[in-house]
């Protein structure tokens, strides 16, 4: 297995920053000349069977975890927000262990790094015991190289499509630009849908993509991001929107676009490779696990605490494969736009968001305008130049920053050394080291009106609008809502995060070399950012 940046978590020493990361999705031409440059791993199995002192429980299931609450998911949704990295990690790790009949995973990123060689362990073992695994991945942001797809999809029980697959998986380079010259919106319109499924029961779904820093495991920078775990009730919806994306035409199995007969596949060595990494506690702590372990006490305390609320009246939205006809150029909106504008235009009190892009057109920056002027009080968090990982991103926001303070929205910028990171980041990883990594935002949520709760995948600009597809979650619980906003307000607070003026803004806590790079990417057109 290829491991670009992969950082074991046993790690405790300050690492150096990632070097194998892709270029900008939105700056699709620098993503085709920059790659990886580590060496493929040697598959040798090592002499010592880490394995064997690593057991899973006969005697636990989903089911019977469910079986108190199954009343409840008829017509109801058990909604839990996922706050922390660490503990969004090991609830997907723990339903994949106990599944007992499927598991229907989308992703954006899906990274061949320390977490998602340990994620790609678990979804083997349960296709090992007979669960039925269907991983349906953007072509654009696959971070792992075709042989090593092919192993995993080799494995009978899984099967692994790749969406839209123009720029990536079975392509040279030649092939990649003239896809980039020839289909610029085809080449842009990518699946950033986020979807976790277990037996079509449970879904795990928001902002997260699996790769070491979405999980605060990473040792320079992670995100400050942000699931929601569903219960029942709206999952079946979330199921019905993988089927659509499984079956469309732009979902295609990877061995139609690799042959694999141009690779060997040493299944028996590769699988046994796989499993002792994960088992060797070097990458994966025994305190973690132990954790895992005890997800079952985890979710009665749960359950006792009120902690998981059971709602009545909950949404999810998610875009068509292939959002929109592409009659309008590169926009044209969807589901996703739509429903989070009639929010906005419905909003009465307030609105709190958190975008980790913010890249607004006339049209936006009319519609907060209208809510301010109807006595809405309109607050958003977004990354500083000092905290974004985005440079492009960061420069489309720039240019029209003043133009949204303007309309009356009060712009908050969040802190790289931000106190909230402490709070989201109470793993393992933490109490090893004697300092936080930086932190960046990444979650895209909204609170409205002290009563509806927004999460999901949607950023605030024109690719989340018109290009990628997207999903969300919204859910009409004041309880919910109120935590979420209670949580927004935090990170706002100075020790979080800067205000932002007309006058003043933060630009100067990056230093100039970063700010000098993010004035250079003034050329890229914001429609595509």
């Amino acid at each position: 297995m290829k491991r670009c940046s992969g950082k074991p978590i046993i790690k405790t020493v300050k690492m150096t920053p990632r070097l194998c990361k892709k270029g900008i999705l939105f700056f699709a031409a620098l993503f085709l000349l920059f790659t990886c440059s580590v060496d493929k791993q040697v598959k040798n199995t090592p002499d010592i069977d880490f394995c064997a002192s690593v057991h899973k429980s006969d005697t636990l299931s989903l089911g019977r975890q469910l079986a108190p609450v199954a009343g409840l998911m008829q017509n109801k949704t058990g909604v839990y927000v996922l706050e922390q990295g660490d503990v969004a990690m090991m609830a997907r790790a723990w339903l994949t262990e106990y599944a007992e009949k499927s598991i229907d995973i989308q992703y954006f990123i899906f990274s061949t790094d320390n977490v998602g060689l340990i994620a790609v362990d678990y979804l083997l073992r349960a296709a090992e015991r007979g669960v039925k695994i269907r991983l349906l991945l953007d072509d654009l942001m696959v971070d792992a190289d075709p042989d090593d797809i092919l192993l995993l999809d080799a494995q009978k029980n899984i099967s692994i499509r790749i969406y839209n697959p123009v720029a990536n998986i079975g392509k040279n380079l030649p092939q990649k630009l003239f896809s980039l010259a020839a289909h610029f919106r085809g080449f842009n319109q990518r699946m950033h849908n986020k979807t976790f499924i277990v037996d079509k029961k449970v879904v795990i779904t928001g902002g997260r993509n699996i790769a070491d820093e979405y999980f605060d495991y990473d040792h320079e920078y992670n995100f400050r991001d942000r699931d929601v775990l569903l219960i029942g009730g709206v999952t079946s919806k979330v199921q019905d929107s993988f089927e659509r994306f499984w079956s469309s035409p732009l979902a295609r199995p990877v061995s139609h676009l690799v042959d694999p007969a141009d690779f060997k596949i040493d299944t028996v060595r590769g699988y046994a490779w796989l499993h002792q990494y994960a088992c060797n506690p070097d990458n994966f702590w025994p305190q973690v696990r132990s954790k895992i372990t005890d997800i079952p006490n985890a979710f009665k305390k749960i359950r006792a605490s009120g902690a998981l609320q059971w709602v009545d009246s909950i949404r999810y939205v998610s875009d068509d494969p292939g959002k929109n006809d592409g009659s309008q150029g590169l926009s044209g909106g969807g589901k996703t736009l739509d429903a989070l504008v009639s929010l906005v235009r419905r909003a009465k009190k307030s609105i709190r968001i958190q975008s980790p892009y913010l890249i607004t057109t006339p049209f936006s920056r009319k519609l907060f305008r209208d809510a301010v002027n109807r006595g809405v009080t309109v607050t958003i968090l977004t990354n500083s130049l000092a905290s974004t990982d985005n440079l492009e991103a960061f420069n489309g926001y720039h240019r029209d920053r003043d133009k949204l303070l303007r309309t009356g929205v009060r712009i908050y910028e969040f802190r790289p050394d931000a106190a909230a990171r402490y709070a989201v980041m109470t793993g393992a990883l933490q109490k090893k080291l004697n300092y936080a990594p930086v932190f960046g935002l990444h979650a895209k949520s909204m609170a409205i009106d002290d009563t509806i709760a927004v999460i999901g995948t949607y950023n605030l600009d024109p690719r989340s609008a018109n290009l990628n597809t997207e999903c969300i979650t919204i859910i009409y619980s004041p309880r919910i809502a109120a935590n979420l906003q209670n949580i927004m307000d935090n990170e706002i607070r100075p020790e979080n995060a800067w205000e932002v003026t007309i006058g003043e803004n933060p630009d100067i806590h990056a230093g100039w070399w970063k700010r000098f790079k993010a004035w250079t990417r003034w050329f890229v057109p914001k429609s595509i950012l």
